[in-house]
């Protein structure tokens, strides 16, 4: 424990939501949920505003919609997400070499390793100046905790919410922690929870009266001993910079259960293939493929597959999954499909490589015997080689990535896009070959609507605009010619034609 609060934890404030209300000004101060808009979709992130409705994060959103039925409803944009977070991480590593992420909006950050803080005084400096700084950057807000410990300074950045700081001076700890839930605790989730609560403890006062032999008889030695030191508020965890990464994975929710096997297998093909990509990206190979399939009724199956080495190579780690895949009784329909890589290095296995050329050669000699060659296979074979796509054209026909006809063209909610004549904008919603937008950008003042046929050639979906103007037309004033919404300029009889009404025609109203 550290006798001055010079450990940071920051806590962006409603992240998602509160950057889709930075880019889009007509959203500020309105309701707004971020998550999967499908049947099945959960909350990701819900503004302040729609939280005093009731909605949460990992709320289905069918229940937000009850709930809150005027909020406005996006699809995530991670591309803007990821942009702000590099931003908010390097002004916390400018504070200090000891920064450790936790996710794209959090982080905790040892002020005194970088020679940032020493004392209270220097610590909330600190603090205060890295709140403004980072609202000069990207336009957001975060909370701040300052404490002598990990776990409180948490505590103090959950107090300080929303757009606050809280320093915890130490000495402080005990009379703090005791009225607090025991959910506080990190390390206690709803089952340990409930486990204590049924011994009669509620409370971090109750861990801390109910002595350390009572909580290593309840929870085992290494949790029960862990838990009574938090509870009288010692936490001696370091800030650790580099948080070793165990696994990579992705997973799909489907809208509608899949029951087709061989739609099935390409959507776990699709998967592998976005696992290797992260998989690279995060510049490791991996030794054990993961599959994970939830079926018609909840059950959940996982199934896993160690190689002979660590890969990258996605034709192996697609055959792997495509095998565990076989095993498993997907009859009924399968709701979520997920593939992962476990067991990671930094290195890639060479005759991994081999494998999955010996692997592909297979499959072509059996597409061959099939054809009508000596030796042909078995019926039941053959369908087991279709399916496994020993030529790529059925799994290349189903993935996203492949052009859809223009008149198919997707606008998800909350998406950018510009148009050839009246320039950037997001989508407010579509259907029925439709699609509406909202014409502003982030700095400009709320903008108009207008509705398109989903075919209109000169409206496409375009890359995000920064949430922070330029410094030459930040703050946006009228002067600056950039930040007039260029659908302004549209004359009066430009205006009176709209009003005839179908889209395409300019129909617009603010």
């Amino acid at each position: 424990m550290r006798a001055a609060p010079t450990i940071l934890h920051l806590d962006m404030d409603a992240f998602f939501a509160a950057a889709e209300q930075a880019a889009k000004p007509s959203l500020r101060g309105k309701p707004v949920v971020v998550g999967g808009l499908g049947p099945r979709g959960v909350v990701s992130t819900a503004s302040y505003e729609a939280r005093r409705f009731g909605v949460h994060s990992a709320m289905p959103m069918a229940q937000a919609r009850r709930l809150a039925p005027n909020a406005a409803y996006l699809v995530p944009r991670f591309t803007v997400y990821r942009e702000v977070s590099d931003r908010v991480m390097a002004l916390l590593r400018a504070l200090s070499p000891l920064v450790e992420p936790l996710s794209l909006d959090e982080a905790f950050v040892d002020l005194e390793a970088g020679g940032t803080a020493h004392d209270t005084a220097s610590a909330l400096a600190a603090g205060e100046r890295l709140r403004e700084d980072i609202r000069a950057a990207t336009g957001l807000a975060g909370s701040v905790g300052l404490a002598g410990s990990k776990m409180l300074a948490k505590i103090g950045s959950e107090r300080a919410k929303p757009d606050g700081l809280v320093l915890i001076e130490p000495g402080t700890e005990r009379e703090l922690l005791g009225p607090l839930s025991v959910r506080t605790l990190p390390g206690v989730g709803p089952a340990t929870g409930e486990h204590l609560r049924r011994a009669g403890m509620t409370t971090v006062a109750h861990l801390a009266e109910a002595g350390e032999d009572e909580l290593v008889r309840l929870l085992g030695k290494a949790h029960g001993a862990s838990l009574y030191r938090m509870a009288r508020g010692y936490d001696d965890r370091p800030v650790v910079s580099e948080r070793e990464t165990k696994s990579v994975s992705v997973e799909d929710t489907f809208d509608v259960d899949l029951h087709d096997r061989v739609r099935v297998r390409a959507e776990v093909d699709r998967l592998a293939e976005r696992c290797v990509e992260r998989l690279r990206a995060a510049g490791h190979s991996g030794r054990t493929v993961v599959l994970k399939v939830r079926r018609y009724d909840f059950s959940t199956l996982t199934r896993s597959e160690t190689l002979r080495g660590p890969t990258d190579d996605p034709g192996v780690v697609r055959e792997a999954a495509g095998r565990l895949l076989e095993a498993v009784d997907t009859t009924g329909g399968v709701r979520l499909l997920g593939v992962g890589v476990t067991g990671l290095a930094d290195y890639t296995q060479e005759d991994l490589f081999a494998q999955a050329a010996a692997a592909g050669r297979e499959a072509a000699e059996q597409a061959g015997r099939s054809a009508g060659e000596p030796g042909g296979a078995a019926p039941g074979e053959q369908a087991a080689g279709e399916a496994d796509g020993a030529g790529e054209t059925p799994v290349a026909a189903v993935t996203p990535e492949a052009p859809e006809p223009t008149e198919d063209r997707r606008f998800p909610a909350g998406h950018d896009v510009r148009h050839a004549e009246f320039g950037p904008g997001w989508v407010q919603g579509s259907g029925l070959r439709r699609v509406t937008v909202r014409f502003e950008e982030p700095g400009s003042a709320p903008g108009w609507v207008r509705t398109f046929w989903v075919d209109d050639p000169d409206l496409v979906l375009s890359e995000p605009l920064p949430l922070v103007p330029s410094t030459a037309c930040a703050p946006v004033q009228s002067s600056c010619p950039a930040s007039r919404p260029k659908f302004r300029s549209a004359s009066r009889s430009e205006r009176d034609a709209g009003r005839s009404g179908g889209p395409g025609s300019g129909r617009a109203r603010p």
